[in-house]
């Protein structure tokens, strides 16, 4: 499946302005949610071994809160980045060029992270 992120947020903002939460949703209150459902998210897998986490994609009990916990953090980001005017497509591009630079290819033991 394919998702058109403009068509998305458009999406998104016809949600919010029927429910008039508009005033509600400013850069810093989208990201405080953000950070709220990304630590719901990092709660599901907080008391697991490394070995269960990975193991979680064979667990149909688990794997619909974590979607929806993925879901959750993926649309408050896309209500931040249109609401704080980030073209998200043109952020990853660069985000990858910056990320390439940063971590060329090579030895770089214990060296990960974006």
């Amino acid at each position: 499946m394919s998702v058109d992120l403009n068509a998305l947020q458009a999406r998104l903002r016809s949600f919010a302005a029927e429910r008039d939460w508009q005033p509600f949703h400013t850069p810093k209150n989208l990201s405080m949610a953000l950070m709220v459902e990304a630590a719901e998210l990092a709660e599901i897998f907080q008391w697991m071994t490394p070995e269960q986490s990975l193991a979680v994609r064979d667990d149909p009990k688990l794997r619909e809160p974590i979607a929806d916990e993925v879901a959750d953090v993926l649309l408050y980001l896309l209500q931040l980045a249109d609401h704080a005017g980030v073209d998200l497509a043109q952020a990853v591009e660069n985000k990858l060029v910056k990320n390439a630079i940063k971590h060329p290819v090579g030895p770089n033991i214990g060296q990960n992270g974006l």
